[in-house]
């Protein structure tokens, strides 16, 4: 099973969330952990500095991508000319792969400095994307990452966050037979099948799976912090943190 935590915001976690899900972990052990952006508030080096002891405390392999609170924001010079140097100096490359007993998961950088909160995916990255998929064993469970949901709920959010040339994307890497798409961004917990949303014309489910906010005080719509489990039969769990237990409590799953 994976791990799927997002919207860290180091800066603003929550020590009790950060301890539960060491706790979850030494008791479960997944086979990774998957952050979908926003590691940090600000961008600042400390807040790096403070993710990365998390992951690493976990002793679980990892993949991570940027958020778009992991590039400066008040400081335009640096966002402008160097805006992922904080980033890579701790965590590497912006976009990598992980390969699991069950799962094969692609990272992909949708964070642009010009924008604030907006994502975007360029032609060279779903072709570079597809190519990954298209090699990847068809014994494994196909993911991608990536911070802005492919879609939203109109009276949720709207698609103003969502990137441009999501649809294109999702007719390429469908033809490889992706499974899904883990995102964050909203603070909010969904799934969608993209397959029926943007009328593909696939014979299998791509499923939109956003997580909420996992340990930061930045909670939204008055949910609790939360994150998801996705296991290798193609169940999803949703976790919510219990502020009586101090841990993270599974509340429903969903089977796909």
């Amino acid at each position: 099973m994976l791990l799927h935590l997002s919207d860290l915001h180091f800066g603003t976690e929550r020590e009790v969330c950060i301890q539960a899900i060491r706790d979850f972990c030494e008791l479960h052990r997944p086979e990774a952990v998957i952050v979908s952006g926003d590691l940090t508030q600000r961008a600042r080096l400390k807040q790096f500095f403070d993710c990365r002891q998390f992951l690493d405390s976990l002793d679980l392999p990892y993949l991570v991508v940027p958020g778009n609170h992991d590039i400066p924001l008040f400081h335009v010079w640096n966002r402008f000319f160097s805006p992922f140097v904080r980033y890579q100096a701790f965590f590497g490359r912006l976009e990598t792969t992980l390969e699991t007993s069950n799962f094969y998961i692609v990272g992909v950088n949708s964070i642009r400095r010009r924008y604030h909160t907006r994502g975007h995916v360029s032609l060279e990255q779903i072709h570079e994307v597809a190519e990954k998929l298209r090699n990847a064993p068809n014994n494994k469970t196909k993911l991608v990452v990536f911070h802005q949901p492919f879609y939203t709920f109109p009276h949720d959010h709207g698609d103003k966050d969502c990137p441009v040339l999501a649809k294109i994307a999702l007719e390429q890497w469908g033809k490889t037979g992706l499974w899904g798409l883990l995102h964050g961004h909203l603070h909010k917990v969904a799934i969608h099948d993209l397959n029926q949303v943007f009328n593909l014309g696939f014979d299998h489910s791509i499923y939109d799976i956003h997580a909420g906010t996992a340990i930061s005080n930045r909670l939204r719509f008055g949910l609790s912090n939360s994150f998801n489990i996705i296991s290798a039969n193609g169940k999803i769990e949703h976790y919510w943190f219990d502020e009586n237990e101090k841990k993270f409590l599974k509340s429903n799953s969903v089977d796909l």
